[in-house]
């Protein structure tokens, strides 16, 4: 557990923290987050978001959505976290530039598309990946309380590689969406009952589905270990995760066109049909390691491709350095049923030297230690995040920009 993230996370087994103590669930298994102390002074959230936290009460409870872009663990990644680290490898400089955004939500997912090595390694990157487990520390430190894990990525190395993944996830208090270790695991929706400052605790439950796992085949009789998108097996854990209580239901999606940022016809498909069930409250976006578009139906967002968050590809040009961080607010009305009330796109940027570093573009645009370099960079960046974003007129629609 992070200290700049101050949250109690009982995960994977099957217990709920009920007032301070920990029981046995029945027949579901949670994911508790406990944010009942404030955040400390090495994450102080951005001042719009302090200001924001201030209500009285009689004002409904809102509850504040974070989601990132993949995590894609390439070899200067690494050997930038093993520097940091005086050679063991510690990845929480590289993630602290968004950790008082991201430790400021009430609930923040990330997206980790890699599966996970030995802690010693032997590591590997493209094109069959096999990242240090140590990451999971480095997002955790940044505030992440969990990831979805469906990718294209996922079977990489095979049974091994996926129980790897999901135990340092474990060992770090994180949650995930997308992969299991047992069928139980499998068949039960990844749950995070986010306790806020007044009420009972809020039920949300997180879903990830890939669209391929570039050929390679779950383990005999273990098709259940990965998460295939299928519009139907979705929907259907989406009403089992509401039927169960999830107040706000989550859908990660790892689809799309590599390098595009055009939404294809295989998302333009499914978008509508799954952001349109009473089960789903958002979609978030991830695999072409481009930023994409956003796009409302009715009162619902689906975002298509969030971009990288962290990445650093052999050739790192820069719309594979560009992401944007989705802020999801709900509102909980007087039936104590929950909507959203509104969308904050939030672009970042990986810088790549002198060292690797993710960027809070608005954040780092509002300080007055940049070098005049860094300011063009980062303000082209904000620019270009925004058009993609914007490709079908989101802000019209409400979509709103960080920094705007």
């Amino acid at each position: 557990m992070s200290d700049t993230h101050p949250r109690t996370r009982f995960t994977w087994p099957r217990l709920v923290a009920v007032g301070g103590a920990v029981v046995l669930a029945a027949g579901a298994t949670y994911l508790v987050v406990l944010d009942d102390s404030p955040a400390s002074d090495s994450a102080e959230p951005p001042a719009d978001q302090e200001e924001e936290s201030q209500s009285s009460p009689d004002e409904p409870r809102t509850l504040t959505l974070v989601g990132g872009g993949d995590l894609l663990i390439h070899p200067p990644v690494w050997e930038q976290a093993e520097e940091d680290g005086d050679d063991d490898l510690d990845f929480s400089e590289i993630f602290a530039g968004i950790a008082p955004r991201v430790s400021a939500a009430d609930l923040a997912l990330c997206h980790l598309e890699t599966p996970l090595a030995e802690p010693e390694g032997p590591f590997a990157g493209y094109p069959v990946f096999e990242g240090p487990p140590q990451v999971v520390a480095g997002a955790a430190s940044a505030g992440y309380d969990g990831c979805s894990t469906a990718s294209n990525h996922t079977l990489d190395k095979g049974e091994d590689g996926v129980v790897r993944t999901l135990d340092a996830l474990e060992e770090q208090g994180l949650g995930a969406a997308g992969s299991a270790r047992t069928e139980e695991e499998a068949t039960t929706p990844t749950t995070y009952e986010v306790e806020l400052d007044e009420g009972d605790p809020v039920s949300v439950a997180h879903l990830s589905y890939s669209y391929s796992f570039n050929g390679i085949s779950t383990p005999p009789g273990k098709d259940w270990m990965a998460n295939l998108i299928d519009q139907e097996a979705i929907l259907a854990e989406a009403s089992t995760a509401r039927e169960e209580g999830a107040d706000i239901v989550v859908l990660s999606m790892h689809w799309g066109t590599e390098y595009s940022h055009d939404v294809d016809s295989y998302q333009e498909g499914l978008a509508e049909p799954l952001i349109s069930s009473p089960d789903v409250d958002v979609v978030l976006g991830h695999h072409a390691h481009v930023v994409q578009p956003v796009e409302r139906f009715d009162d619902e967002w689906v975002v298509y491709g969030m971009g990288n968050q962290l990445a650093r590809h052999s050739e790192p040009d820069a719309p594979k350095r560009e992401g944007a961080m989705t802020e999801v607010t709900f509102v909980e009305d007087d039936a104590g049923e929950w909507s959203t009330e509104g969308l904050t796109m939030v672009p970042t940027w990986v810088d790549i030297e002198p060292e690797v570093r993710v960027v809070d573009l608005a954040s780092a645009l509002s300080g007055s230690d940049l070098t005049p370099e860094q300011e063009e960079a980062y303000s082209a960046a904000h620019e270009r995040i925004t058009q993609h974003l914007d490709a079908r007129d989101a802000r019209q629609d409400g979509m709103e920009i960080a920094s705007d």
